[in-house]
């Protein structure tokens, strides 16, 4: 198949499609992407990240793209995580409107089209919902805990965070950070930033090829990456906000003790030996040293500018 070469010009929709050791499922995943967008007469381009594949991925590609003009590729030496390609695929595309979806045959993208069309009723980004989905309990069961707590803390309620097929916006890519493995939450993150999130059903097939490549492990990385994107999005720009306020606590309580000890002090009751004495100093330390990293901690959010750099073998443009 030779079509046009349009690789140069703006179009209508960026797919991003990051990949590890998927071989055998790009061919057809490729010919369903064209099955579903072709026929809604919008201009695309496919963004495949190669997150450091073994097992000739990236030559699939490469023999992909010699028929299409359309398809383009990046590919990491070494493996980074999705958080990584993402970021990198998200300062890459071109389109206005950007689509994200899992490169082994499980997201279904008959179902873009519906999703673009829902972000066209006046939201930023649109995360699917995997309603029936096709995995095992010893996955779908650790997820609905993870969606629960998120949608608790964040004030979200999505019933499905991570699901990979996703539409969004051109600048909401634009705006929302994404590193280490805050790919979870980037509805967290949109929302945060103002942006407005929905979700919709999607449908969601069984893995054809291969395994996994998610271990139990990233539930509880995915705890603390939690706690990071609250504080990254509450106080990143403002940290003395929240030392601060531990440290003006804890310094107040201290310093109501010693009051209290002063108070007996001056009625000629010894004070010396009282733990209590011990325990308003500590306080009062604590409260000033949380205070000082407070302070510190502003001046790098005004000063430092997070950089990442990834390792890239090749580029297909």
């Amino acid at each position: 198949m030779n079509t046009p070469d349009h690789s140069h010009e703006q179009p209508d929709l960026s797919i991003v499609i990051p990949l590890l050791n998927e071989a055998e499922s790009l061919p057809e995943l490729y010919q369903q992407v064209l099955t579903a967008l072709e026929p809604t007469g919008k201009s695309f381009e496919i963004l495949f990240i190669d997150d450091g594949s073994r097992d000739g991925s990236f030559e699939i590609i490469r023999r992909i793209r010699e028929g299409d003009k359309r398809i383009r590729a990046i590919q990491f030496r070494r493996n980074y995580g999705k958080s990584a390609a993402l970021a990198v695929a998200f300062e890459a595309v071109r389109g206005e409107v950007v689509v994200t979806m899992d490169s082994d045959l499980q997201d279904d993208p008959g179902e873009v089209p519906a999703m673009i069309d829902q972000l066209e009723e006046g939201y930023d980004l649109v995360s699917g919902w995997k309603q029936k989905r096709q995995d095992p309990i010893t996955k779908t069961l650790p997820s609905k805990l993870f969606n629960w707590v998120t949608g608790r803390v964040s004030g979200l309620r999505l019933h499905d965070f991570n699901c990979g097929l996703k539409v969004y916006r051109r600048e909401v890519v634009e705006t929302i950070p994404v590193y280490g493995d805050l790919h979870r939450y980037l509805p967290v993150l949109a929302h945060w930033s103002g942006f407005r999130v929905t979700e919709r059903p999607v449908q969601h097939h069984p893995r054809k090829y291969g395994t996994s490549k998610f271990g139990i492990g990233r539930f509880t990385h995915g705890l603390f990456d939690l706690l990071t994107v609250y504080f990254v999005s509450n106080y990143t720009r403002r940290p003395l906000h929240l030392f601060g306020s531990f440290g003006l606590l804890s310094f107040g309580i201290g310093f109501g003790f010693a009051m209290y000890l002063t108070w007996l002090w001056l009625n000629g009751i010894g004070i010396g030996t009282r733990p209590l004495l011990q325990l308003s100093v500590l306080l009062m330390v604590l409260g000033i040293q949380l205070t000082s990293i407070g302070l510190i901690a502003e001046m790098i959010a005004h000063s430092a500018r997070r950089t990442e750099d990834y390792a890239v073998r090749a580029r297909l443009e």
